[in-house]
């Protein structure tokens, strides 16, 4: 698995088309944004992945429709395979006004 954090949406589509030349699908790429409609724009716009019921399961799912946003995107970050330390990291950064792409395969 690898992370990047990233400033914009610009950088984020360059890093995508750099992983998919690795040999990476869209598939296997999530990206990360602490704002939920610049996530899901971006997430839309580059063809990536979004976290789903397939990766974190039904009651995490609809547990996280309870908790704040932090809480929720340290869950997700977690169900795409980052350590709970990795996590805290990456919303730190997402704080920030930053992006987190994770490719996994």
């Amino acid at each position: 698995m690898e992370k990047f954090f990233l400033e914009n949406a610009v950088q984020a589509k360059k890093k995508i088309e750099e992983l998919v030349t690795q040999g990476y699908t869209h598939d296997d790429i999530y990206i990360f944004a602490h704002n939920q409609d610049r996530e899901d724009k971006i997430a839309d716009a580059l063809d990536s992945e979004q976290v789903g019921m397939s990766e974190m399961g039904f009651l995490n799912k609809m547990k996280n429709m309870f908790t704040s946003r932090g809480d929720t995107l340290r869950s997700e970050m977690q169900s795409v395979g980052l350590t709970e330390a990795e996590a805290q990291e990456g919303e730190s950064e997402l704080d920030k006004g930053r992006l987190l792409l994770v490719a996994k395969r």
